[in-house]
């Protein structure tokens, strides 16, 4: 039985809904936790009322740290802030569980993520966490970090002191901008194969993990797990796929158009439940429209036809 924990608000149960039929199509024996940021989304999974999930109320389990901090942060960097926390809340919940795994809501699993496991058991380390592995020409690791918060396992116990040492991190400056070497919960991690040196592993094959800066470096084949950062549901009923990333076309085909229908099937879900999905995001203006295509790096031919495809 693996453990896996997420959070969101009610905007993203749709890719909470992915993420959990994705890990049901793939996961032999697994629970998802999910700690709801808002009691939308916790109302919303308990009508739901998933096999394998569980969810978490946060409002019952937020620390007197955290709620001193949370004035002070946005949505988005309060549930940044809250990321080292998730495992800790589900090691508390259930003493049965030895390790459990954060993965960010917009994860989608392509393949049994045994592979992953057998790398870190194999290593002796307490922690797995895995590079951003940046084509060339998206390398934003100096600003963002190289290591990236997407997928991050730790062991009860043994994986304690990186845990830790993270959440006092987070509780004491956590925000969405580039600021003395920091940059919201990520740039924390990046000296930890030496601050934690046998206790951190880092993943090495590199290609198990993808993500839209690294579509032009690997084919999509491999990939074990796939991260759709950036892409969101439009108040028009349709789909944006994110930031400028060039993709290139097998990946469109062959990963996002059916991370997308999944995300329908999931919008049909929430519906029939009588849940409100709500947009995400606003739909691109004209200033926005024209930078997009100013970029000599992005080919919009494929955008401009999905955009008007992707509905749901």
């Amino acid at each position: 039985m693996e453990h896996f924990v997420t959070l969101f608000d009610s905007l993203f149960l749709a890719q909470g809904l992915a993420l959990n039929a994705s890990l049901a199509r793939h996961a032999p024996s697994y629970t998802l936790w999910i700690l709801c940021v808002d009691d939308a989304a916790f109302d919303a999974l308990e009508r739901l009322a998933l096999a394998d999930v569980r969810p978490l109320r946060l409002s019952a389990l937020e620390t007197p740290e955290l709620l001193a901090v949370k004035p002070s942060r946005t949505r988005g960097e309060y549930c940044w802030t809250l990321t080292p926390f998730a495992p800790r809340f589900v090691f508390e919940a259930d003493s049965t569980v030895t390790r459990v795994t954060y993965v960010d809501a917009d994860l989608w699993f392509r393949r049994d993520p045994e592979p992953l496991f057998a790398e870190l058991e194999e290593s002796g380390a307490a922690v797995l966490m895995t590079d951003h592995g940046y084509a060339p020409e998206y390398d934003q690791s100096a600003t963002s970090g190289q290591y990236c918060v997407q997928f991050m396992t730790f062991v009860r116990d043994a994986g304690e002191p990186v845990r830790q040492w993270w959440e006092d991190r987070c509780i004491e400056w956590c925000h969405a901008r580039f600021e003395e070497g920091k940059f919201g919960d990520q740039k924390y991690l990046d000296d930890w194969p030496v601050r934690f040196k046998g206790l951190v592993h880092v993943l090495q094959r590199q290609e198990l993990a993808q993500a839209p800066w690294n579509a032009t470096r690997y084919p999509y084949g491999p990939a074990v797990i796939y991260h759709f950062h950036g892409l969101r549901i439009l108040p028009d009923r349709r789909f944006d796929a994110g930031p400028i990333y060039y993709l290139p076309r097998p990946v469109v085909t062959h990963v996002y158009e059916p991370y997308v229908a999944e995300l329908r099937q999931a919008i049909r879900s929430l519906e029939a439940a009588g849940v409100e999905v709500r947009p995400q995001a606003r739909a691109l203006g004209i200033g926005g429209a024209l930078r997009r295509m100013a970029s000599g790096v992005y080919n919009q031919v494929w955008r401009l036809h999905h955009l008007n495809s992707w509905k749901y």
